[in-house]
């Protein structure tokens, strides 16, 4: 019976940090993140980027997990105030991918808008191939 016991106090203690790391394939994701249509004025749906969401206490940077209209991962989003990017004593070190893999990255100008009212730069990590950006454009 102890080694009963045993075996399955060993199978839980590794199997509990798998379960409490966030899911992030489908939306909404777990963990801490947040829908940002819920948190700012902006649209559930973002031609171009998809479905946002974020863990509100890592704005205005993020990391934004970006989904297609079937809640299918597509990239994660960095924005990143061009006033920090011109700040010599600002860094943006170990940005993390939690969607895994990256297939290739996008950099871009934006103005600002709710949420992220400052000019930054938008940081796409696509997980998914060119061709499958399309999951995200406007219908």
């Amino acid at each position: 019976m102890r080694t009963v016991v045993a075996a399955f106090a060993l199978v839980a203690a590794f199997s509990l940090p798998a379960l409490a790391a966030d899911q992030v394939e489908k939306a909404p994701p777990t963990g801490a993140y947040k829908k940002v249509s819920e948190l700012v004025k902006l649209p559930d749906f973002l031609p171009g980027l998809g479905q946002l969401y974020v863990d509100p206490k890592t704005l205005p940077a993020g990391p934004f997990l970006a989904y297609d209209r079937e809640g299918r991962l597509v990239s994660t989003v960095y924005m990143l105030p061009v006033e920090d990017l011109s700040n010599k004593d600002k860094r943006f070190d170990d940005l993390a991918a939690p969607g895994g893999k990256v297939d290739h990255v996008d950099v871009y100008f934006n103005a600002g808008h709710p949420g992220v009212e400052k000019p930054h730069a938008h940081v796409v990590l696509w997980h998914v191939p060119k061709a499958d950006e399309q999951r995200v454009a406007a219908k």
